[in-house]
Parts: structure tokens; C-alpha cells; sequence
């Protein structure tokens, strides 16, 4: 493994500190690792005696039944601590060891799993996809043929945001999500950012077939085992089996409730793991480390180094935002780097963590409700203390605002009464029958009860069609990406006795899906 690179652990002379104005004493950083403002000594120790009020208050100001906080500094865990109810049955307290679904934090443990093969020379993040995973394709195979890990892990590939999502949704494998990602359109390669689960999973999942195992058990054995994170899994299964586990809480009202369990299995590596404060903290100790034992700095550092654009500046006095290999990357009103990332499955769980490694302290929030800002303003407002001494401004109002978007339902006809001059439904006759898609697979329309409904999926998953006007039915569809009052139109056309052609509009993300009669 080359030793020449820059690192927090070892600093040597270049040409582009040699060219200086200034010189570099031995004893000094470089302008470039040097914060715009000091941290007086206490101001950490205070920051940490506030934490327990500011999560107090998120908490009530949000309702969010249950909490649990990890703080690191200088290598030591000095903060780990349970707020509220786990839900479920028995013992419902939170502490620092209960099981919480991480959601996107999940991305960068996973960015550290590829990091960790990286330092075993098994795969580099410039490892090519098409020598790794050599059935994986994208619509171009002039950018399939140049594609690698780290495209995947910085969602530089240029696939659309959330491509595959929607078939999870329906309840399609990881196997059959990654086959069809082929099927949709690229945008500019390298250049455009678009978030992508399953293009992550993609990455770690030619990582996984390099290393000759399964994603979750080389999870386990080349980062959770060393670290002994005993709590921490990228399977669904040993999630649910855990005794002191926190239940998922959706939006029902002005409140949370349990009403669904989101299981991420196809998408692991960007969204599956599960893990507690106290095992996560673990886990920031080691980046924080530079890798620590574990991971050679040579192999972290591209990780949680700018890779992508994520948030080009639409002002001139804007900081941008950047992407690494599975991080966000940051700089701080105060000139320091953050690193972090944010979790969030609408059916019930919230994460958040972030790590100054200038100060070598980290935060990690996890929740067990629906996002509603409550993980970040949590951390966001610990590291203010931490740097400036003091909370800036109402980190939850403004969170707050951000999320509202994720609870309004989709579709045309939502929150619509059914038209009282409706044209008649077509007979039965014309509906029924199986049709195909090359994207969403085949569904079929049967006749049940008196009424039709809409079978898609593999498992498959049963929607009932109600009539709207004319040809267009209407169906109610409830998953991660369309909560609860979503409501799709299911249009019907073709000769007058059968039809021929049947258009979903809430199959896709980007449009309505035609289906074609077998």
C-alpha cells in the first residue's frame, strides 16, 4: 500500500507548501488544517453538560417517543445515553445499548466495510465494476465499462435519484432491483450528483463478491467483530430478534405511531444496518482514529475526502456541499470540517451523526420516529456548543420546514373527492388480464368481491381498483416513498372490447409506467 499520501497521521512536505508565503513551523498546521476560531478550554466539557437539556427539548418539542445519544472525544466514549420508549412490549427504556435501524448512516459503515478491503489490497475505490461484478449494467456501455466503486459510493454514476427505490417498493430483491437498473436513463457521467440507494448497494455488492462472501457477513467480520460492535448487523433478521430494540413510529396526526416495519434488506449497505449509540460510537472512535488499526489512512481518507458536488453554492457568500465515498463533507461557519450523514425512513426511524475531526469529537443521534428534524438539530446544536459555545439559531423550525415535504401524500387525485359526473367504469371484461413492463415486470387485474383489483410484485401485493372516471380507476398505495392518503390513477385504453394498455402513475418516480397487455 503506497505510504506517500498526505494524512492526519503523518505529515510531509510538498511542492504545494513549499510554495507557501509563509513559513510552516514544525510545530504548526498548515493554513489548510487550521479552524478559523479557537475552542477555549471547558467549552467541550460544556457543550457535553447541555447535551441532556437540548435533547429534552427536542424531544418535546417533537414528540419523537424515543432517543439515544453517543458523544466521543479524544478516543474515549463520554456521553451515551437512552430518552423516552422503545415501543413494542416488556421494558420499554431506552439506553445506549438499545437496537436502532440506521437508516443512511448506513452508508458510511458500509463506506468503511469497502475501506477496510481497500487496506487489504482486495479491491481499491478505482476498482472497475465490470471486472468485479461483470453482469451489472448501465444503459450505456461506454459508461458501464469505466464505472467503479467509488462512482457508486459518491452517486456520480449518473443514474437518477433513487433509481430502484420504486421497485423495492413493490417487494423485488436486491438481485432483480440491480438487473433492472440497466433500464434506466444516465444523466452526465462524473459530473451530475443524483442520491442513489441501490447504486450504493451495487458498489458494496461487487465489493462483497471480490472478497468471495456475503455483504452482511463481510460486514461483520472486517469491521463490527475488531471493533466488537456485538449490537451492530446489516441483516434484517438480527434486528428484529433483538430483545432491546427500538420499534419504527410513523406520522399518524400531530403524533407518532407504531403502524409499520420497514425491512431494507435489498438495500443493506445503504440503509440496512442496525446498530446502538453505544456501538456506534465504537465505530467513530475508529474514523476518527484515521482508521485507527483497522484501516489504513491511505485507504479512509478518499472516504471522507470531497468526491462529488452534492450542493453547488447559489450565492456567492454560500458555502457548497460535498460528497465523499458514503460522507458528507463539510465546512463549518467556524472553517472546520464536518463529516456526517443523516438517516430517514418515513415509516419510522431518524438518524444522525457528525464528526469535527479537528477537535476529535463525534455525535450520534438515533431515533425511533419518522423524521422530523429531531436527529439533526439534536447534533447540530452539540457541536454548536462545541465550537462557538453556544446553540445559533433554531435548528429545529428550520429542519422542521425541510421534512414538512416528506409527509404531504402523491399523486394527482390525493386529498381529491371522487367526481360526482364521473364517466362509467368500463365492463370487467375490458380490465382483466395479466400486463407486462420491462422495468416493473408483469401485473395482472382480477375481478374480486364484485369489484377489480391490482396485483404487482413478486410477492405479489394486492391493491384494490376503485373507480373514478371513465377508464382511470384509482388506488391507494402506502410504502417509504408515498405515505399514508397517496393515491395512484391506474388508466386503462385501447379497442373498445379489451383494453390494451394500462398506465400507473405512481409505479415511477419520474412519470407514469405504461404497461403492455400479454
Amino acid at each position: 500500500m503506497s505510504s506517500h499520501k498526505l494524512t492526519r497521521r503523518r505529515f510531509l512536505a510538498t511542492a504545494s507548501l513549499a510554495a507557501l508565503p509563509v513559513p510552516v513551523l514544525a510545530q504548526d498546521l498548515p493554513p489548510s488544517r487550521t479552524a478559523g476560531t479557537e475552542v477555549p478550554a471547558g467549552q467541550i466539557a460544556k457543550a457535553i453538560r447541555a447535551l441532556d437539556g437540548i435533547v429534552e427539548d427536542i424531544k418535546s418539542r417533537t414528540g419523537v417517543p424515543g432517543i439515544s445519544v453517543a458523544v466521543v472525544h479524544q478516543g474515549e466514549t463520554v456521553y451515551a445515553k437512552g430518552f423516552g420508549d422503545r415501543g413494542g412490549e416488556g421494558d420499554q427504556t431506552i439506553d445506549a445499548d438499545t437496537v436502532f435501524q440506521l437508516a443512511s448512516l448506513s452508508k458510511s459503515v458500509s463506506s468503511t466495510v469497502v475501506a477496510r478491503q481497500v487496506s487489504r489490497d482486495v479491491v481499491s475505490w478505482d476498482s472497475r465494476m465490470r471486472d468485479l461484478l461483470p453482469w451489472f449494467n448501465l444503459s450505456d456501455p461506454a459508461i458501464t465499462d469505466l464505472l467503479t466503486i467509488g462512482d457508486l459510493f459518491s452517486h456520480r454514476s449518473g443514474l437518477p435519484g433513487h433509481a430502484g427505490d420504486d421497485l423495492e417498493d413493490l417487494g423485488f430483491d436486491r438481485q432483480t432491483i440491480l438487473e433492472r437498473l440497466s433500464l434506466q436513463p444516465l444523466s452526465a457521467f462524473r459530473t451530475s450528483y443524483a442520491y442513489t440507494n441501490f447504486g450504493l448497494t451495487a458498489g458494496a455488492e461487487a465489493v462483497a463478491t471480490a472478497s468471495g462472501a456475503e455483504w452482511a457477513d463481510l460486514s461483520e467480520e472486517a469491521i463490527f467483530q475488531p471493533l466488537g460492535m456485538t449490537r451492530t448487523s446489516a441483516r434484517f433478521d438480527d434486528y428484529i430478534a433483538r430483545d432491546n430494540r427500538a420499534v419504527p413510529h410513523a406520522r399518524s396526526g400531530d403524533g407518532f405511531e407504531e403502524l409499520y416495519q420497514r425491512q431494507p434488506d435489498a438495500q443493506a449497505p445503504a440503509g440496512g444496518v442496525s446498530s446502538s449509540a453505544n456501538d456506534m460510537a465504537k465505530w467513530m472512535k475508529m474514523v476518527l482514529a484515521d482508521g485507527a488499526d483497522l484501516i489504513s489512512p491511505q485507504a479512509l481518507q478518499p472516504a471522507i475526502s470531497p468526491q462529488s458536488f452534492s450542493h453547488p453554492p447559489h450565492f456567492p457568500d454560500e458555502r457548497g456541499g460535498f460528497y465523499g465515498y458514503g460522507f458528507n463533507v463539510g465546512t463549518d461557519p467556524t472553517g472546520r470540517i464536518i463529516l456526517s450523514h443523516s438517516g430517514a425512513f418515513v415509516l419510522g426511524a431518524a438518524t444522525y451523526f457528525a464528526l469535527v475531526p479537528s477537535l476529535d469529537i463525534g455525535i450520534v443521534v438515533l431515533t425511533n420516529a419518522a423524521p422530523v428534524g429531531a436527529a439533526e438539530s439534536i447534533g447540530i446544536s452539540f457541536t454548536d456548543m462545541v465550537q462557538v459555545g453556544q446553540i445559533t439559531r433554531d435548528w429545529l423550525s428550520g429542519y422542521e420546514r425541510l421534512f414538512q415535504a416528506f409527509y404531504e401524500p402523491v399523486g394527482v387525485t390525493a386529498g381529491e373527492a371522487f367526481p360526482n359526473a364521473a364517466a362509467p367504469a368500463p365492463e370487467a371484461s375490458y380490465c382483466i388480464g395479466r400486463y407486462g413492463h420491462p422495468y416493473f415486470g408483469t401485473i395482472e387485474v382480477q375481478e374480486e368481491g364484485g369489484g377489480l383489483v391490482l396485483l404487482a410484485g413478486p410477492a405479489p401485493m394486492k391493491l384494490p381498483l376503485l373507480p373514478w372516471d371513465g377508464s382511470t380507476m384509482v388506488f391507494d398505495f402506502t410504502n417509504e416513498n408515498a405515505v399514508k392518503g397517496s393515491r395512484s390513477m391506474a388508466t386503462f385504453s385501447g379497442p373498445s372490447g379489451q383494453a390494451d394498455t394500462l398506465e400507473i402513475e405512481l409505479f415511477v418516480l419520474n412519470g407514469p409506467a405504461r404497461f403492455k397487455r400479454y
